[in-house]
């Protein structure tokens, strides 16, 4: 394991400035620890490294997964995500607690979050629906990051459509929270579940208008007609 891991390591200090983003910086509030890489170079470790290591058992994986989250490195996290996501096929229920191990110790922005939880977590819940309620007791934590992955592990299932309900219930506990990568999170989640639910989305937002925070009603409403977002943004009380 160290060694592959020294090999990773090694390759993202070697890519040219060309390969680099000096600006990378500017996308998050939090200071970041980085290699300052664009995508392309990390999809290309990603991959190649994945061609070497797909043939272990899940939990040398993970252990993999792990080092690298413990890093601290953006790009590093990303790693870990793609391939916890990549085996998917061999989740079993108790990996919950793997997840939130990782992003309750390791998830320090919003991109380790979703990279994390859009899809591996995502895939998770998908398999095992009833570890939702796994979610709504991370929508309760102190952790910010546990807070904005209760949500953005629903963003994909919300766009297919799915469980609209525990959306909501989520919904309600972050309603008023006062951290803007929370709103972001569960408005996002809102948003994405407005495709296949626009009716029931727009009726919620209507519902709790008066003590949703602006940020994640906004969200909320992007993809909603110009007569609904005019509607929900109307301050009529």
């Amino acid at each position: 394991m160290e060694e592959i891991i020294g090999r990773i390591r090694e390759e993202l200090r070697s890519f040219p400035e060309e390969d680099r983003n000096p600006d990378v910086q500017r996308f998050f509030k939090e200071n970041i620890k980085c290699y300052g890489l664009k995508s392309a170079p990390v999809k290309k470790v990603i991959g190649n490294y994945w061609k070497e290591i797909k043939g272990l058992e899940k939990e040398e994986i993970f252990s993999l997964c792990e080092e690298l989250f413990s890093s601290g490195y953006t790009e590093e996290a990303s790693i870990a995500s793609v391939w916890a996501e990549k085996c998917s096929d061999r989740f079993e229920e108790g990996d919950i607690d793997t997840f939130h191990r990782w992003i309750d110790s390791y998830i320090d922005n919003w991109a380790k979050c979703d990279v994390l939880c859009n899809h591996a977590v995502g895939d998770y819940i998908m398999m095992f629906p009833h570890r939702i309620a796994d979610l709504k007791e991370w929508a309760k934590s102190e952790n910010r990051w546990l807070r904005r992955a209760s949500a953005v592990t629903l963003i994909i299932p919300a766009k297919k459509g799915f469980f609209l309900d525990d959306i909501f219930e989520i919904s309600d506990i972050l309603l008023e929270d006062g951290d803007d990568m929370v709103q972001k999170g569960y408005g996002w989640m809102l948003k994405d579940a407005s495709i296949t639910h626009m009716d029931e989305v727009f009726d919620y937002v209507m519902k709790n208008k008066r003590r949703m925070p602006r940020t994640a009603l906004r969200y909320a409403i992007e993809r909603m007609p110009k007569e609904m977002k005019t509607e929900a943004m109307k301050k009529d009380w």
